[in-house]
């Protein structure tokens, strides 16, 4: 096929074949509002269903409503698939499909794409009536082809109005039919996620986008010269395909909450519109409040009354909510937050991901505020973590906070469907009465843990407060009274600490180099490691899915290496810019709290780009540390 306007051609006698491939990473982009999203999402679904690893990346423009025809208003979806499990979200793709050249730019500047991957281009936009529009289209085509891209043009607009009157709501389909034909995807089971996903229209609705559907897949195999295979091999047990955000909201119908205060922010907000269409029919409620504020003290409220509630938010909403979770840490109310980390400081990037808040989580606060820090690093595990933090948030009386990001939020996966579990859930509230001369913060002296008092229980009855109290709820600013509380709130970490296990370490126990992770870089940190050990070097990983406390036995694993590197999304200073050396350098955030609890000489590499990190870029680094390392050794 040569690389000019793509024309339809008469079938070919005999079918192209299918180059088997191990995996391919696939980007569908355009302007916001096309669709692009959705097909993503439903070549990721379809992909699964088949039995092969998926991993998706949603694309996301800052602007809500960017201009049309922008470079920095490209809204899309990136699809990894694989013929064996997929973790993260890979390196450079292979194909893209983009309704526009400008959208299509960005992602160049950017890096984003393999040298030589294949792009297929709208070509509506060669015959546009402004001539403008017309040059800029045939400079980008140009100058892509010139970098050694191979662009094949192709009559999306065209093919569709042949179907539908607004090809702006059809081209998503006709572009899911002709990526599963490139795929050898299932037609059957493409059928079955349409009508899925439309299944709250009508017939008719559905009808149209199966021909848009069909009318891709005809156009691919009539027009295009490739065809890919990536081997696919049924799960033995049944599979769910979400992402980050609908885990955590049905990790919070699970754990047997059933009160999540919150208010709308990007990229939390899903989480709570998912909860909201389905949380009634367990017996939860979704409140919304008037602000973040209101929101963690409503939140407060309700597990005051009994039970254990959630707050979902983001960077710049859990920083609203900190003074009201010091009031939770000083009455000792159990408490959710689920922060979905974002871009920062301040408004910074909303749909953008980093790993900017763990400081924040733990230390945020006026005074002495100990709360526990959960980080997921899978969608998976943004389920299960949700239970874990339920159970305790209600155990020890505390604030537990779950770290998850904007990567897990909107990336899908497929994973074992969860048993349901009656362990999961909270105990029935407990209206037994209080025995006489129990206290309401009867601290216990190794553990710091006390009985819970709850409203209505018989003789319960005590003021509530945030200021300083004894173990009566009773204000007091006495020097030994206060130090008592301090002490006893900060034993609960402790307390809890003694029931953590080591992380496990992935590859050798022992070696030259060991990675140090937490939250969504787990997928390519561990990658990354197979990858250099297939190399040779001796090189592997730990995880910390608990922040704070950190289990024991990583001053044991850290001390078995030569050196320790932390991987990590979010800032550090960069040791080769001229002004930065050892006594002013700033460390990533999990660098600077394992330097300063282990006194090891840990060293980080991180990046704030907004993107997921790439295991070919944390390859990159560790064989250029390795190397300079073993010169100075």
């Amino acid at each position: 096929m040569n690389d000019t306007t793509t024309l339809d051609r008469p079938a070919s006698t005999t079918a192209r074949p299918a180059v088997p491939i191990s995996e391919h990473i696939v980007e569908v982009i355009s302007d916001s509002g096309e669709g692009a999203q959705r097909c993503g999402q439903s070549l990721a679904a379809i992909a699964a269903r088949m039995g092969n690893g998926i991993w998706t990346t949603e694309i996301i423009p800052a602007e809500i409503q960017p201009p049309a025809r922008s470079v920095a208003g490209a809204s899309g979806i990136r699809i990894r698939i694989g013929s064996e499990r997929i973790t993260n979200g890979g390196d450079q793709t292979d194909l893209v499909v983009a309704f526009n050249e400008q959208v299509l730019i960005g992602r160049v500047q950017a890096g984003e794409l393999k040298p030589g991957a294949t792009i297929v281009l709208e070509s509506m936009w060669a015959e546009h009536r402004d001539p403008t529009i017309v040059a800029s289209y045939r400079k980008t085509v140009e100058a892509l082809r010139k970098d050694g891209f191979r662009v094949v043009e192709a009559p999306f607009e065209a093919r569709c109005k042949e179907l539908v009157p607004d090809p702006r709501k059809g081209k998503n389909m006709f572009v899911l039919g002709l990526l599963c034909n490139l795929y050898g995807l299932d037609a059957a089971l493409a059928r079955e996620q349409i009508a899925r996903i439309f299944g709250k229209k009508d017939a008719k609705v559905i009808a149209s986008n199966v021909a848009l559907y069909e009318a891709g897949a005809a156009w691919g195999e009539l027009n295009l010269d490739f065809k890919y295979r990536i081997p696919a091999q049924k799960s033995k047990e049944a599979q769910i395909v979400i992402n980050g955000n609908t885990a955590v909201a049905l990790g919070v119908m699970a754990s047997g909450m059933d009160i999540c205060a919150m208010y709308p922010i990007t990229p939390a907000t899903s989480a709570s519109h998912y909860l909201s269409e389905v949380f009634e029919k367990v017996g939860g409620l979704v409140h919304q409040a008037e602000d973040e504020i209101a929101a963690c003290a409503f939140a407060i409220g309700a597990s005051y009354a009994g039970k254990c509630a959630v707050t979902i938010t983001s960077g710049p909403g859990y920083s609203l909510k900190q003074e009201a979770i010091g009031l939770a840490v000083m009455a000792e109310i159990p408490l959710v937050v689920v922060n979905v980390q974002r871009g920062g400081p301040s408004t910074g990037q909303p749909t953008k991901v980093e790993q900017g808040d763990a400081l924040s989580a733990i230390f945020g606060s006026h005074g002495d505020a100990p709360k526990v820090v959960m980080a997921p690093c899978s969608i998976e595990d943004c389920f299960y973590s949700v239970i874990t933090a339920r159970k305790i948030a209600e155990t020890f009386g505390m604030v537990v906070v779950v770290l998850s990001d904007a990567s897990l939020s909107t990336a899908q996966q497929p994973f074992p469907r969860p048993v349901f579990s009656e362990d999961w859930l909270a105990p029935p509230v407990d209206q037994t009465p209080v025995p006489p001369g129990a206290k309401p913060y009867d601290w216990d002296a190794i553990t710091g843990l006390s009985r819970r008092f709850q409203p209505g229980q018989p003789g319960g009855m005590h003021t509530l407060t945030g200021l300083a109290h004894d173990r009566n709820s009773k204000v007091a600013y006495d020097p030994k009274i206060n130090e008592e509380g301090l002490r006893h709130r900060s034993l609960k970490l402790a307390a809890l600490q003694k029931t953590l296990k080591a992380p496990p370490v992935v590859g050798d126990n022992d070696g030259d180099m060991l990675l140090v992770g937490w939250g969504s870089t787990m997928g390519a940190i561990e990658e990354a490691v197979t990858r250099l050990r297939a190399e040779g070097l001796a090189v592997s990983s730990m995880h910390l899915r608990f922040l704070q406390p950190m289990p024991s036995g990583i001053r044991e694993i850290l001390a078995r290496f030569k050196h320790v590197m932390t991987i990590e999304g979010n800032w550090s200073d960069k040791i080769e810019d001229e002004l930065i050396d050892e006594d002013n350098r700033r460390y990533s955030a999990l660098a600077m709290m394992l330097r300063a609890r282990f006194l090891v000489d840990i060293d980080c590499w991180s990046e704030a780009r907004g993107q997921p990190i790439k295991p070919g870029d944390i390859c990159n680094v560790v064989r250029k540390a390795l190397q300079t390392k073993g010169q100075t050794a």
